[in-house]
């Protein structure tokens, strides 16, 4: 599929209604074209945690204009199978990217502060003081 419109048909023809009763959600699977407008877009949201912050984003059911009620997930897996034939996880997504340097490349914060001379790091308070006591810290 190319376009959400295409997705938005083929739920129509699935469940009824008007291609725009799931325009928004095939809209929404897609937008991440706007970063990168080749397959690696799906990266974002074409997995089964896509699917589920689709119904967090859309709730968990939709009306159709028909009436019809039916839930989302069904719209979200709909599209990420008729684009991948599969509903992947993050993970497999993941496992597919190459690790590249800069990727772990990471400075230890402490460190840098304490060489330019900044404060202690802060020291865990007694647990009194979490607990709801009222006794103060010596």
């Amino acid at each position: 599929m190319a376009h959400p419109y295409h997705h938005a048909l083929s739920s129509v023809k699935k469940w009824g209604g008007v291609p725009e009763d799931f325009m928004r959600i095939h809209a929404w699977f897609d937008e991440s074209k706007q970063i990168i407008a080749d397959f690696r877009h799906r990266a974002l949201r074409h997995h089964a945690e896509g699917i589920f912050m689709a119904e967090t984003i859309f709730g968990t059911t939709l009306t159709l204009s028909t009436g019809r009620v039916i839930p989302v997930r069904w719209i979200g897996e709909q599209h990420v199978r008729e684009d991948l034939g599969f509903i992947p996880s993050f993970a497999d997504w993941v496992k597919a990217i190459r690790p590249e340097p800069w990727m772990g490349h990471a400075q230890r914060l402490e460190d840098s502060l304490s060489r330019e001379g900044a404060a202690e790091p802060l020291r865990r308070q007694p647990d009194s003081l979490y607990s709801g006591d009222q006794e103060t810290a010596a």
